[in-house]
């Protein structure tokens, strides 16, 4: 091993430590990565700013824009509404017609608003159905993973890796114009991802898995916790509206105690307890210090939810009786042709024969996510005076410094080493047709514990080099290994902190850490095996 090598190694090593144990957000961590691996000359400036102009990572921001305009038009409460069964009501029937709609959203939609905008809503229904919700929220979480992995918007992962194919593509294509050899991509033809690109597993994996989140999870989740009944048999004022608020990564009182950080004053409201790790925490919970992970339980008035629900300090958990649809039906239906209009265009746009007929302009999803955010800007689907709140800064930079931090693995030669490794545990049956699936089991579960330790995308970002790597040494097409980092890094089940969604549905429904590990091991198992033994069948090497 090199001494480049041996830096990045160690470089990354602490850097996974830092991201394990929290020391400060995960777009600081990866960027102080970056700035060592610049200061040890592994990369250059040139490098260390790439992927801050991908256009994976601005298509990542323009999508959040996007989803904010069609989250403010209602359209999707509407939906939902509609579905929800009112009578005749079990847990499987309401599972049935409920998760299969929520999965198809989410192929289309970024996870995080979906699952704040229907957690409430199926936590505040499932007590008018007399159903505990507990056996809703989680699958609700993981009905938005599997189904943002059927399509190349569906979460941020799949456009981190289509953007780093666009990087490697054009790093190649460079190469080759100073005489280089073709590199793996180009000889493949490999120049990023269409929209549904991995439709082909990942509609099979959607299907499963909601067979089990319906049928089986059932039996795996809790009832109602003692905590979510403690929080309602909390007295209330006269004129006073109770509210459940997760603290967002931008709350100005993270690691103060409510005596020192006055809630009252900033916000209006009276906290009336804490929520951790879903259960409401005993004592004075005055001197607690409070973390991004505390659901906080306030009494405010009737004006808290209209002064503070736009707020990305905290996310409100709004109660359904509370909902007003903020739009108009033509906003609506607007909003939701615009969406339609925008996925439509990005597939139809990489078709052949529109691509020989529009040589002179690119009809990718970057262009279409251009479209819909300025005509959304100026129709005022979002609020264009606070557009800059609804992005979400820390994703777009951790994302952006994953590109510095996966060209480094390539430069120094790390990335050759693990995949030389990855490759070496196939000795034994070289030559055999099970070579290839130990392969990919190996790809897999390396990339899914960074994820659940982690945080998604810088876990593509250090798988990805890896994949190149395998494929380049055994010859074939990269692909494949691509599919299997894209299902892997967003496979988060087994734990509350490997996926933002995890997160929310934890602080709405007083999950404990043991709930995800129960009902989400099988989903993983699940994701797993399809993966591993459909991709060679589906793309071929």
């Amino acid at each position: 091993m090199g001494i480049q090598a041996i830096i990045v190694a160690l470089v990354l090593v602490l850097m996974l430590v830092a991201l394990m144990r929290e020391a400060l957000r995960p777009g600081l961590v990866l960027f102080s990565a970056v700035v060592a691996l610049l200061c040890a000359g592994i990369i250059t400036p040139e490098d260390a700013i790439k992927g801050f102009s991908n256009k994976g990572m601005i298509t990542v921001a323009l999508l959040y824009l996007v989803s904010e305009g069609v989250r403010k038009s209602g359209i999707l409460e509407r939906i939902v509404y509609r579905v929800l069964p009112k009578e005749n009501v079990s847990v499987t029937r309401a599972g049935l017609r409920f998760y299969p709609i929520v999965s198809v959203i989410s192929a289309f939609f970024n996870n995080t608003p979906v699952v704040v905008i229907f957690a409430p809503m199926i936590k505040n229904w499932a007590r008018k159905v007399h159903l505990p919700p507990t056996k809703f929220l989680i699958p609700l979480s993981y009905a938005t993973v599997i189904g943002g992995i059927c399509t190349l918007i569906g979460t941020t992962t799949n456009l981190v890796l289509h953007g780093m194919l666009l990087q490697e593509y054009k790093y190649e294509a460079e190469n080759v114009a100073e005489g280089a050899e073709e590199g793996i991509l180009m000889r493949f033809g490999i120049d990023g991802m269409h929209m549904f690109e991995l439709s082909r597993v990942g509609i099979v994996i959607a299907i499963v898995g909601l067979i089990y989140l319906i049928f089986f999870s059932r039996y795996l989740l809790p009832n109602n916790r003692r905590s979510e009944e403690e929080s309602e048999e909390m007295s209330l004022a006269p004129g006073m509206v109770r509210h459940e608020v997760m603290l967002g990564n931008r709350f100005p009182g993270l690691g103060k105690t409510l005596r020192e950080f006055d809630f009252y004053r900033r916000y209006g409201a009276h906290v009336r307890a804490i929520s951790r790790g879903g259960n409401i925490l005993e004592g004075d919970y005055t001197n607690v210090r409070m973390t991004h992970d505390d659901t906080l339980i306030v009494d405010a008035p009737e004006d808290f939810k209209k002064n503070w629900s736009e707020s990305k300090v905290f996310w409100m958990i709004n109660r359904v009786g509370d909902y007003e649809p903020p739009m108009g039906s033509r906003k609506r239906f607007f909003a939701l042709a615009l969406l339609l209009m925008m996925i439509i265009g990005a597939t139809v746009g990489e078709l052949p024969i529109v691509t020989d007929h529009f040589h002179f302009i690119k009809l990718d999803m970057f262009f279409f996510a251009c479209l819909t955010t300025i005509i959304m800007a100026w129709t005022h689907m979002f609020s264009v005076k606070k557009y800059t709140k609804y992005l979400s800064w820390d994703v777009l930079i951790t994302i952006a410094c994953a590109f510095a931090i996966s060209a480094a693995m390539t430069k120094s030669g790390f990335a050759d080493l693990v995949g030389g490794y990855i490759i070496s545990l196939t000795d034994s049956v070289q030559g055999s047709r099970w070579a290839i699936y130990i392969i990919l089991a190996a790809l897999f579960v390396i990339t899914n514990l960074f994820t659940e330790l982690i945080t998604n995308n810088a876990a593509a970002a250090l798988a990805f080099p890896l994949a190149l790597s395998v494929a380049e040494n055994l010859g074939v097409n990269p692909m494949p290994f691509v599919v299997c980092v894209c299902f892997a890094a967003s496979s988060a089940f087994s734990t509350p902190i490997g996926y933002q969604t995890n997160l929310i549905v934890q602080g709405v429904g007083g999950y404990r850490f043991t709930d995800f590990v129960k009902v989400g091991l099988p989903m993983n198992l699940i994701v797993f095996i399809l993966s591993v033994f459909l991709i060679p069948l589906v793309y071929g090497l």
